[in-house]
């Protein structure tokens, strides 16, 4: 382990395909020693998508032209209703990233409505403090993904041009607020290609390092977004190939062999089916990016964070993984009061 840690750059940089094979295979072994051959699946929940930020590489940003929207909590729990009537056991909520139109006090009310029709709550929203988190704990939610975007404070900075995602430090510092407020689950992340994913996922590992170490009783789990173009972005990005991802993935699973990793519906199907067994234990199923968009079952729209790229069902999904030899997990926990 010690070795590999020291030869990460090594790895990332090297053209060498039997090294490559040789870590996809070693990481296919160790997710089965981990984590056996079951799946987790969940969908995403969009409940609103103001933003006050001005990211330039983002769909929701405040200068976007997208249509806005916030759910009534009505409409949170009809939303909550339609989703659930899928199948979905375990569903994520998300907000854009505006305070004023989506405070903390609105998406307690939203995970509270949305306890009543999943087992498993978790939340991808702002930064908050750590008083506010444990507010959002106690009213049932479970788990939290943040994202730190890139680990390069000097693109970080340019990136993100006004709003209260500009300060880098805040939202490097989150995810120890979540474990302060006593979340059971921390997902981590950064979103490959604004920089130069070789910088990046160590530092990303880096993190997760001094978060294991510092809060060993949390659940951890990563996510590897590629970044796809937006309208009104002119900027050229660092390209992450299917291979590069292939690479990043088994060196996370060889160096975390306990941590959960995640796929989402940015990537293809056919792309998600070939990688499953490098890691993955984590899947996203019959996903809509659009703020009420499994209530309206709307086919044509453009008001979603990113295009959804894998978009078969739930039960696809599962039979997908069945005909893989995986098993498809709706519900692997019980219900357990927070406090």
């Amino acid at each position: 382990m010690n070795s590999l840690t020291e030869d990460l750059d090594r790895i990332f940089r090297s053209e060498d395909r039997d090294l490559l094979e040789r870590l996809a295979r070693a990481a296919q072994e160790m997710t089965g020693q981990y984590h056996g051959n079951a799946i987790a699946l969940y969908a995403p929940l969009y409940i609103s998508n103001y933003c006050s930020n001005r990211c330039v590489y983002c769909g929701f940003r405040a200068d976007a032209g997208l249509k806005r929207k916030r759910l009534t909590l009505e409409e949170v729990g009809k939303e909550c209703r339609a989703l659930s009537e899928t199948g979905i056991r375990s569903c994520l909520l998300l907000t854009g990233e505006s305070r004023r139109q989506s405070p903390p006090s609105y998406i307690k009310e939203a995970v509270r409505i949305a306890c009543r029709y999943f087992t498993d709550v978790s939340l991808e929203i702002y930064p908050l403090d750590v008083d506010e988190y444990r507010e959002l704990y106690r009213a049932g939610a479970d788990g939290v993904t943040i994202y730190q975007e890139t680990y390069d404070r000097r693109l970080y900075d340019e990136l993100h041009l006004a709003g209260p995602k500009k300060d880098y430090d805040y939202r490097f510092q989150a995810p120890e607020r979540i474990a302060q407020a006593g979340f059971r689950h921390i997902g981590m992340g950064a979103l490959l290609g604004l920089a130069d994913w070789r910088e990046d996922v160590p530092r990303l590992f880096s993190h997760l390092r001094y978060m294991e170490k510092t809060y060993p009783g949390v659940e951890y789990s990563l996510s590897f977004p590629r970044i796809r173009p937006v309208e009104g972005d002119p900027r050229q990005y660092h390209e992450v190939s299917d291979r590069d991802m292939v690479r990043i993935i088994s060196v996370a699973r060889l160096l975390f062999p306990r941590s959960g990793i995640n796929l989402s519906t940015r990537e293809t199907g056919a792309f998600r089916d070939r990688v499953i067994g490098f890691g993955i234990t984590k899947m996203s199923a019959g996903s809509s990016t659009r703020v009420g968009g499994y209530a309206e079952r709307e086919e044509d729209y453009d008001d979603g964070q990113f295009q959804v790229h894998d978009t078969r069902s739930l039960p696809e999904i599962k039979s997908m993984l069945t005909s893989k030899g995986y098993d498809p997990v709706i519900t692997d926990w019980r219900n357990i009061v927070n406090d």
